[in-house]
């Protein structure tokens, strides 16, 4: 006898910390689990693109397969990976070396290795909102506790109260998340705006962690503002970005972070206690993607770009619909005049106009009122998802 209770007798309310208890569910995928399946709806969900992995990168990893790389690789990631996202960063303006990158399974799994290795129970993070409800839920569930300082709509677009941001990152904070260009919001740092803020943490021994992973899906210019822009090697900044967005890879499950060199143990670490590595062959396809995808991200670009004027047009000619202009990202954030509660509404168009979309509440408070939408669709399946959605709320009505 060891002792242990058995699971019919629990010495506890419940077998999960509290904090997991705490943490709420994906309202996003509450929506989606309704809608899965069936044929007549438009999925507008998620934050994908309707197109498949380009063939090159899908050519990359056949042939790692069939050259048999199917082994454990070194949990910071293969050499020939770190080599080209350093490469790849140099070409943006970004400083970092393959020294200072860690490839991980996803992006989201970087965030989660990024806050395992650096916050503890009780610490204080800062986050923008609306937002990503994987950052706070993350933070969480390291103990963390979350404040969060609300974006504001200026001429049409979002924007940030720098002196409110600020005035948040207090002595005693750890970290500030920060996504921009952002889900959902499409609200981007301005590079000022990115230098005043680092030189604020600096002075207050504050990590920054720069959510990067829509850098490149941006509507002037070749790609965001970037903290690696600005920064010294030994900056507490840490840039943590994906394969999923800007090469329509978001099945592979493949993102890397940059960090201070320092840090990589600890990362390396923590690597070997959640996956032990990325899959080979998968980092052979993002070595495919950094080399030869550049076409392929500006292609991506234009189309969504295009996507975006046309969403903002369709839904911001409908009456009491607002949508601000997304500066980068892929989905239009709109707003619905009378809405108290979008889940229901968001349930209300899946069930009874054929179209998915992401209720605003899933992104905190601030997004109350407001449903998501991910535009990275081909412009007929926009027009014909606008077109259900203009049908339905002409005779909406909140109960």
């Amino acid at each position: 006898m060891t002792g242990a209770l058995p699971l019919s007798e629990p010495h506890h309310d419940t077998l999960a910390r509290a904090e997991i208890e705490a943490l709420p569910g994906s309202l996003i995928r509450a929506v989606a689990q309704e809608g899965l399946g069936r044929a007549d709806v438009i999925p507008l969900w998620f934050g994908e693109p309707d197109g498949v992995t380009p063939d090159f990168i899908r050519e990359a990893a056949k042939r790692s397969l069939d050259a048999g790389q199917t082994f454990y690789t070194s949990n910071h990631g293969i050499p020939a990976l770190r080599n080209a996202i350093a490469t790849y960063q140099a070409g943006l303006g970004r400083k970092s070396g393959a020294g200072r990158v860690c490839v991980t399974p996803s992006g989201v799994n970087a965030i989660l290795l990024a806050c395992q290795a650096l916050l503890s129970p009780g610490d204080r993070v800062v986050l923008p909102t609306p937002h990503w409800p994987n950052l706070a839920g993350i933070a969480a569930v390291a103990g963390a506790t979350v404040a969060t300082v609300r974006l504001r709509l200026l001429d049409g677009r979002w924007r940030i109260g720098l002196d409110e941001l600020l005035a948040a990152l207090t002595p005693d904070t750890r970290m500030v998340m920060l996504n921009a260009p952002a889900n959902p919001t499409g609200w981007m740092l301005t590079a000022p705006e990115q230098a005043v803020l680092l030189a604020h943490c600096r002075r207050h021994g504050i990590w920054i962690l720069a959510d990067d992973v829509y850098e490149r899906i941006v509507f002037t210019g070749r790609v965001a503002p970037g903290f690696l822009e600005i920064t010294e090697p030994e900056d507490r900044v840490l840039s943590v970005n994906s394969f999923s967005k800007g090469w329509a890879m978001t099945g592979w499950r493949l993102g890397w972070i940059t960090a201070p060199e320092a840090l990589m143990p600890a990362l390396g670490k923590m690597m070997e206690f959640n996956t032990s590595c990325a899959p080979e062959f998968v980092q052979r396809a993002g070595i495919a993607a950094l080399e030869q995808g550049e076409a392929v991200v500006a292609a991506t670009v234009a189309r969504y770009r295009a996507c975006r004027d046309l969403a903002a047009q369709l839904l911001g000619a409908l009456p009491g619909v607002r949508v601000p202009y997304p500066e980068g990202a892929m989905y239009a954030f709109l707003s619905v005049e009378g809405c108290t509660d979008s889940l229901a509404l968001a349930r209300a168009l899946l069930r009874e106009a054929g179209v998915g979309l992401a209720p605003g509440r899933a992104f905190g408070p601030a997004g109350e009122g407001c449903l998501r939408l991910c535009f990275a669709v081909e412009e007929a399946t926009l027009r014909e998802a606008c077109g259900r959605i203009a049908r339905f709320l002409a005779g909406w009505r909140e109960p």
